[in-house]
């Protein structure tokens, strides 16, 4: 039980949310379960849609609106910038869980906390292979 063996010292911490910690350790300070940042106020869902900065991800939510005058739905996009910790290793188009924290710069306050597997649809931005062509069938002659 010595302070400095390593499993001991990298396992994660609980933050507070039903959510496991990874199994990965990381050197983040921004980190939730690896570093000291806190997390408090919204848990959100989302999907992954971009992974072109450093350590942050765009989390995209789509929300549907009510149209009163035309008695229809309309959908509407919402997205955040969510610190993403390097322990863990989310793949573009993947639904994710983010928390609310301290903001951590201009448009970040929030952290990527849970993989919640693969979304449903692919985000716009990413290139999806084209479906195959249809087979060619041969014309019927009465």
């Amino acid at each position: 039980m010595s302070p400095s063996s390593p499993a001991r010292a990298r396992r994660g911490r609980d933050i507070g949310l039903d959510v496991r910690a990874p199994k990965e350790a990381c050197d983040d300070s921004h980190c939730p379960f690896h570093g000291r940042l806190s997390v408090r106020g919204q848990v959100l869902d989302g999907t992954l849609v971009s992974l072109a900065m450093q350590r942050t991800a765009v989390v995209e939510r789509t929300l549907l609106h009510f149209v009163p005058k035309y008695e229809r739905y309309e959908k509407r996009r919402r997205r955040y910038l969510a610190h993403h910790p390097p322990c863990l290793k989310i793949p573009l188009g993947h639904r994710v869980r983010i928390a609310e924290t301290r903001p951590l710069s201009k448009t970040v306050s929030f952290c990527i906390v849970e993989d919640l597997g693969e979304a449903a649809h692919r985000p716009a931005g990413e290139d999806a292979t084209p479906p195959a062509p249809p087979a060619a069938r041969p014309e019927e002659r009465s």
